[in-house]
């Protein structure tokens, strides 16, 4: 069955980061890993540290070294290991007293891949966002029974009906507003409508 999630953009991002890691750093993301397993401490939050103090490295590199000092973070610039992480995310997400907002997620999900031709879903591990050219939505287990729609409405904020809640820490970031989903019932005509409305928004 063909899988419903897409590459995050990030990915390419990372990519590009590891492919210039010797310009930027003076070695290779392989280099630096066996220098700290051969010379560096033993921990991670230890190494992150001497590779910044030591080394003089940024805290993004000195942390996506680290990561890969302990088999991890793999799937940051690999779209095969993203891809294949991408549904483990999404049941660790929904894992626990979670589990019941499971079929939500699921109608969520379904409905915005049905917006548009070029929707992509594209797990992390606390949401799903959902992009066109931007993020547009995002899928959030907020709590143990409910979901939050974010939507990216900041050029119609001031149009919104009252069952849309502006997001007050919002600032700086696409997804502006939310709507509460308890039941299968909240995923509706409305949440339909908006959500579209914030594809078509871009």
């Amino acid at each position: 069955m063909k899988s419903p999630y897409s590459v995050h953009p990030s990915v390419a991002y990372i990519q590009n980061i590891l492919a210039n890691f010797r310009t930027k750093t003076g070695r290779t993301i392989d280099e630096w890993v066996a220098l700290v397993k051969k010379k560096g401490p033993k921990t991670t939050a230890e190494r992150r540290l001497w590779l910044k103090e030591t080394h003089q490295l940024g805290t993004n590199y000195a942390w996506w070294i680290a990561e890969r000092c302990e088999g991890k973070g793999m799937e940051d610039g690999d779209p095969d290991a993203y891809l294949a992480m991408a549904p483990q995310y999404v049941e660790a997400m929904f894992a626990g007293k979670k589990a019941v907002l499971k079929p939500l997620y699921d109608k969520l999900l379904a409905l915005g891949l049905q917006i548009g031709p070029d929707v992509k879903a594209c797990p992390c591990k606390t949401i799903v966002p959902l992009y066109r050219e931007n993020v547009f939505a995002e899928i959030k287990p907020a709590t143990n029974t409910r979901i939050d729609l974010g939507l990216a409405l900041g050029k119609i904020a001031r149009k919104v009906p009252a069952r849309i809640e502006p997001i007050s820490t919002a600032k700086g970031n696409r997804i502006t507003h939310r709507i509460a989903i308890h039941s299968l019932d909240d995923v509706d005509d409305f949440v339909t409508r908006w959500m579209k409305t914030a594809y078509d928004a871009k």
